[in-house]
């Protein structure tokens, strides 16, 4: 009887849907808090033009945030490598440790170290693309630039 940690006997194998199924969960889900992380730094960028201070402020007015939503999904999928079915147990730990990578390691240390060596780079982009995309604003972004003409 090989009872290990998570309460049951191995299979020695992964299930062939485990690893896509993860990839597409931790991606959906990462991209919820990483599109609310730059929405930071953007609105920063827009409103102060450096790229440093954008980076810093952005990342201090979401850090708590994403943090606090991946300790709430970490601790749910933890929850699942509890149960007695040992596939959801191997999709529960799976999730919790790449949700809990991703956001620390990618999310709030490699993205921000990455934007701020990019510099003015990170805002960049194509003359044919900057004239067929639609201009997409932030909430007050409008009343920001309005305001700052009027003098």
């Amino acid at each position: 009887m090989d009872r290990r940690f998570l309460g049951f006997q191995s299979l020695g194998y992964i299930n062939t849907i485990t690893p896509p199924f993860l990839l597409a969960i931790v991606f959906g889900l990462s991209m919820d808090y990483e599109v609310f992380l730059l929405s930071r730094i953007r609105e920063r960028y827009a409103v102060t033009g450096d790229n440093k201070l954008a980076v810093a402020q952005g990342l201090r007015a979401s850090a708590a945030t994403i943090s606090s939503a991946v300790l709430i999904m970490v601790a749910v999928f933890a929850v699942f490598a509890g149960t007695g079915v040992p596939s959801i147990k191997e999709i529960g730990l799976g999730l919790a440790v790449a949700i809990a990578l991703d956001a620390t390691l990618v999310r709030l240390v490699l993205v921000p170290a990455t934007m701020e060596l990019m510099g003015r780079w990170n805002w960049w982009l194509p003359k044919p693309l900057e004239r067929v995309l639609p201009r997409a604003g932030f909430e007050g972004s409008r009343a920001v630039t309005q305001g700052s003409g009027a003098g």
